[in-house]
């Protein structure tokens, strides 16, 4: 064999970069901050009745507009989004404000994945009954079971948690870190911690599109950043 066959079989064979995409998924959490927010916040501003209104008042508003009821339940699909939204507004502030960041992301996220996990799905059991003809008097039993599960109440505990304290230590933290406007982080702190105390759907819709904004702090911090501080680049 030649001295240059040999060279030939020795040299390392060029490795291929991967290729970089930290730009997509810096770009793709900045979307989808505000979202989750903003639906919610027009899912309240539409709801003719409140939250916790009793169920044969809600099964009475589902009856006179089901349409409208329908429309909420597409409202509420985007929700699921919440979680990476609050994971990037830690994101953004975890080097300027980490311990708030770190703290706020922790009970935020943790509290919401439970939330989702052991609460009842977006769909109105006061809804089912209208659009599928059941039984008035057995599904409001039903609904009345469903809310004195544990496990039902330890989600709405968490989910609660995650709202209120966990987004007003994120929106503190987007505050304090400085890579958005003050007002954004005051405006996810007020809007997360407020929501639960507002009076009335219209109230709580608003409040929840303040919080819209505040996440929207998130996106504005997520969009001036470069890519090198966003995250590590690839390696081989």
């Amino acid at each position: 064999m030649s001295e240059s066959q040999l060279a030939a079989t020795t040299e390392p064979k060029a490795v291929r970069a991967p290729r970089d995409v930290r730009g997509f998924w810096r770009v793709l959490l900045a979307v989808v901050a505000p979202l989750p927010m903003l639906f919610m916040g027009v899912y309240y501003l539409i709801s003719p009745v409140d939250g916790d209104a009793p169920f044969q008042e809600t099964l009475a508003a589902v009856t006179a507009d089901p349409g409208r009821f329908e429309l909420m339940q597409w409202l509420q699909v985007p929700f699921f989004l919440l979680i990476p939204a609050m994971f990037a507004a830690a994101w953004v502030s975890r080097r300027r404000a980490p311990r708030l960041a770190t703290a706020g992301g922790l009970l935020a996220v943790g509290g919401m994945s439970a939330g989702f996990f052991l609460l009842p799905g977006v769909v109105g059991l006061q809804y089912l009954t209208v659009h599928d003809g059941l039984d008035a008097g057995a599904m409001e039993k039903l609904a009345a079971a469903f809310e004195k599960q544990p496990t039902v109440q330890i989600g709405g505990l968490l989910f609660i948690l995650a709202v209120t304290v966990g987004l007003l230590l994120l929106g503190i933290a987007l505050w304090r870190s400085r890579v958005a406007p003050a007002w954004m982080g005051i405006a996810l702190a007020l809007g997360g911690f407020t929501h639960p105390f507002l009076p009335g759907h219209l109230a709580a819709g608003i409040g929840l599109l303040v919080a819209a904004i505040g996440f929207a702090g998130a996106s504005v911090a997520l969009l001036r950043t470069s890519n090198d501080s966003f995250d590590l680049p690839p390696t081989i």
